[in-house]
């Protein structure tokens, strides 16, 4: 441990060492290929199938260049994951990192700010699940779920019933096992990609140029705000990130997983935007809850086409839940093997390997949340929250390289500290673009999280403990030598008792 109090770092070394004690130990069941297709999994989804319409509302057939704009913002900062994934691969993702780099406050405050993101993003996820699935449907069947039971009561509606359906469905595949998890995932990623193969296809076959003008009616004020909210569209190779203690080799795998899955889904994106522009207004796409769907049938007039289109939506988007939900629960739960919440929902179940109390818990309140919540407000409050992270991550790259630099670090973000110099200032740049209601609620949301820290985290941690014990054993009084008390040793290093002695 290095500093003390609030702003205590953990070291790296015994971050690692405790991944291997009982109780807590996950298993390492995750190999490259799975990992990249976690972090294809967990990114295209809800942001290309869903987010695509509002923001070609903002900045009309320029959001191409808003989806570019959000991909290189995001390539700075997966390389500084990737080198923290590589050197730290311990559960928990940027607060992890932050714990060992920043200190305890910092840690806290990522973390918390990550349960929002994770937790937020599972439940917009989930929201948007449920409008593609009303849109498959209604475009196979002719029918759709009414809106009491398909709607959050801001939309119309009672509760959403698919997005709770979908969360719970998610919460007993997780708790069932990574093993399972994983390769579920994998068959999801695969459907999803041939889908949206299959619309840039048609799109390309039907490909007019009419939409492209005006190219940018609002500017680069449009550009810009759009990225801000197409952010969304890549949140999730930092779910990578939090595989790290199940990973077989974090050390190779978690780089080319975090860089690979974020390059794959970039050049599936731009190919899709452009293709979506080519059959259908912004505006069409705009003023549905499944713009691509909308695209094929509205814009191409292909009905048929649309409805295969939402099938894959919907299969996309589960991935996406299971992958972010995923995420979550291990930060989570190094957070409460940490002490910062309780440890005893750190405790792993014997016959699954997986956090299972904690996994069941989560599951409930983010079903809560999907029932009642519309998607919009869900949207930018995870962006803030994500983009905070990055921040974080970058910092601690440049943090890490000077108190450590000895450390091993399998992959290197080049040209440091230049390069997290450039994601954090693209990672504020976007945040700067969000509406101020959303900074408003992201402050009462750490404002929450400092209170919690101060009453239980600060108190439970296993740094203060460990401080507690270390000094209630130096004051404690010395006890007559009866032969089998220990003492120290002539050097100082450490006390044995005379049987060791003998023994040695």
């Amino acid at each position: 441990m290095a500093g003390r109090g609030i702003f205590a770092v953990r070291d790296v070394r015994s971050l690692i060492s405790e991944t291997s004690e009982e109780g807590t130990q996950l298993k390492r069941a995750v190999g490259a290929t799975q990992l990249t297709a976690m972090g294809v999994g967990a990114i295209i989804g809800t942001g290309i199938f869903v987010v695509i319409g509002k923001g070609s509302s903002l900045a009309g057939p320029a959001v191409i260049l808003s989806f570019v704009l959000a991909a290189v913002a995001c390539a700075f900062s997966a390389l500084s994951y990737a080198e923290l994934a590589s050197s730290i691969p311990v559960s928990g993702s940027a607060y992890t990192y932050a714990y060992a780099t920043l200190g305890e406050l910092v840690a806290w405050i990522i973390g918390w700010d990550l349960i929002l993101e994770y937790g937020v993003s599972v439940a917009a996820i989930a929201v948007g699940w449920g409008g593609n699935l009303n849109a498959f449907l209604d475009s196979a069947f002719g029918y759709a779920l009414p809106d009491a039971i398909a709607a959050a009561p801001e939309d119309g509606g009672v509760f959403n019933l698919p997005a709770v359906f979908i969360v719970l469905a998610i919460t007993l595949l997780l708790v069932r096992g990574v093993t399972e998890s994983v390769r579920v995932n994998l068959i999801m990623v695969v459907i999803k990609l041939a889908v949206l193969v299959f619309f840039i296809v048609i799109a390309f076959v039907n490909f007019g140029t009419g939409n492209f003008t005006p190219f940018a009616p609002e500017g680069v004020d449009g550009v810009t705000a759009a990225a801000a909210i197409i952010f969304f569209a890549y949140i999730g190779f930092d779910a990578v990130s939090t595989g790290s203690e199940e990973a077989r080799n974090p050390a190779k795998d978690l780089p080319k997983a975090i860089l690979g899955s974020l390059l794959i889904c970039t050049f599936f994106y731009v190919l899709t935007v452009i293709g979506a522009i080519g059959i259908a207004s912004p505006a069409q796409m705009a003023e549905s809850d499944a713009p691509l769907a909308a695209a094929l049938d509205q814009g191409a007039g292909l009905n048929w086409a649309a409805a295969i289109l939402a099938l894959g939506a919907v299969v996309a988007i589960t991935s996406v839940v299971l992958v972010i939900f995923y995420g979550q629960t291990r930060i989570f739960f190094a957070m409460c093997r940490d002490g910062l919440l309780p440890r005893r929902l750190a405790t792993v179940n014997q016959r699954y390997g997986t956090p299972a109390r904690l996994t069941i818990g989560l599951g409930v309140l983010i079903a809560i949340l999907a029932a009642l919540v519309p998607l919009g407000t869900i949207v930018e409050l995870v962006n803030i929250g994500t983009l905070f992270a990055f921040v974080l991550v970058n910092i601690g790259v440049i943090v890490l390289r000077r108190t450590r630099p000895d450390m091993p670090r399998p992959y290197r973000v080049p040209w440091s500290p230049l390069l997290p110099l450039i994601g954090i200032a693209f990672a504020l740049y976007l945040m700067s673009d969000l509406p101020w209601d959303t900074w408003l609620r992201f402050a009462g949301w750490l404002a929450a999280g400092l209170v919690i820290y101060f009453a239980y985290g600060y108190r439970h941690s296993r740094l203060r403990t460990a401080e507690a014990e270390s000094a209630a054993l130096s004051s404690a009084p010395p006890r007559a030598d009866d032969g089998t008390t220990p003492r120290p040793d002539d050097d100082g290093t450490a006390p044995r008792s005379d049987d060791d002695r003998t023994r040695s």
